[in-house]
């Protein structure tokens, strides 16, 4: 399972999905098998902040194909992961184990270009999954917006 922490106001994930790298992989973990969940802390109120209609319409807008987003106003889920960028990312294994946190990439920026050649820790992390292979990095400095939390 991967969770993304998203806010469709912060220019880190904008550029993840103008670039089509956060779709690709999505696309990529679905294949494997891998549940991928978009979760959204976001309060009300503060930047990012969904409904289910809005949720609908930036997905359409951006593409995006996570098995589903999860909406957090509460900041419930954020916190028990402690997640505090958007995009954050977390891997979990098939027994429940985080095997992966940190950073989408090795490149902060908001550039497109930058993130077409950057090295995607996560994709790593889902092909070390993959293979059996221990998780390597399996942690990183996540990078990008505050969640902007209650």
């Amino acid at each position: 399972m991967v969770l993304e922490w998203t806010n469709n106001g912060c220019p880190y994930v904008g550029h993840m999905y103008r670039s089509g790298v956060m779709q690709r992989l999505q696309r990529l973990a679905a294949a494997d098998g891998v549940v991928w969940f978009s979760v959204i802390s976001s309060a009300p109120g503060r930047q990012g902040y969904l409904t289910g209609p809005g949720v609908a319409a930036w997905k359409a807008s951006v593409g995006a194909e996570p098995a589903d987003v999860i909406l957090d106003p509460t900041g419930a889920l954020g916190r028990a992961f402690d997640a505090r960028t958007t995009p954050d990312m977390f891997v979990i294994d098939r027994q429940g184990r985080l095997v992966y946190a940190g950073a989408i990439d090795d490149k902060v920026s908001t550039d497109v270009a930058d993130a077409k050649t950057a090295h995607n820790y996560v994709a790593t992390a889902l092909a070390d999954l993959k293979a059996g292979r221990p998780i390597n990095p399996d942690r990183t400095v996540s990078y990008g917006c505050s969640v902007k939390y209650q």
